[in-house]
């Protein structure tokens, strides 16, 4: 594996948002977090690189414990977080966004982003601010890219972008998943979810509940009925 989460317990002020929660990323997988709002998928996430350290438990990445470590020397290591709200910076071009995140030893250099992403060289002089919300998603999904990341996670990657443009996006990151890529995916969109996961884990209140194969999730009415609300087939 090259990341395990073990037992991790995490606090807001007194809120006790974690309760135990673990899982598990193979190397070149991709793997889900579900759940209603409030589950702690989002928390999870910043515990995994620092943001929320964890009051308990352990975040191995590559048999190494980064729990405890400040967030830049986990991005150091290459567990990238690209959170909800992107966090672009709106005043650069969408060149200068890439390259000043660029790491000289990085598998992903600025031709290999417009590659997977032509939207991006096509707007490289524009500022981030003049993107559409889609375009600023690839935007930072990339920049993350440059950083030379072994774990990449994406925080609500297409909420609100509209449908030609989460297939766009997702037909995208099967071509990231393709290179080898892990990948963290939290996601409201299950359809999404489940084009791109090999593994799904549904989160409620801070602990983990389910965990299951891609085709066993899809299988399970029951599962989706139960935690999430939600029926694929209907």
């Amino acid at each position: 594996m090259i990341l395990s989460v073990e037992q991790i317990h995490g606090y807001y002020g007194k809120s006790h948002i974690l309760q135990g929660v673990s899982l598990n990323v193979a190397e070149g997988e991709v793997v889900t977090l579900l759940g209603r709002n409030g589950a702690g998928k989002t928390t999870t996430l910043k515990s995994i690189v620092g943001v929320l350290r964890p009051a308990q438990g352990k975040v191995l990445f590559q048999g190494d414990n980064l729990a405890g470590l400040a967030s830049y020397k986990i991005a150091a290591r290459g567990v990238c977080l690209v959170p909800e709200h992107r966090g672009i910076f709106k005043l650069l071009t969408v060149e200068e966004n890439l390259t000043m995140a660029a790491r000289r030893e990085s598998a992903w250099q600025l031709q290999d982003i417009y590659r997977i992403f032509p939207r991006l060289e096509e707007r490289r002089k524009n500022g981030g601010g003049q993107l559409s919300g889609g375009e600023q998603q690839m935007l930072a999904i990339g920049r993350a890219l440059m950083t030379h990341p072994k774990v990449l996670m994406l925080d609500e990657p297409v909420e609100g972008l509209a449908p030609v443009i989460v297939d766009e996006i997702v037909a995208q990151l099967k071509q990231i998943k393709a290179t080898g890529m892990s990948i963290i995916l939290v996601e409201q969109n299950l359809e999404v979810c489940t084009q791109l996961a090999d593994r799904h884990y549904i989160l409620e209140q801070g602990s983990v509940v389910y965990s299951a194969s891609n085709a066993g999730f899809l299988a399970d009415d029951n599962a989706k009925d139960r935690y999430l609300g939600v029926n694929l087939a209907a």
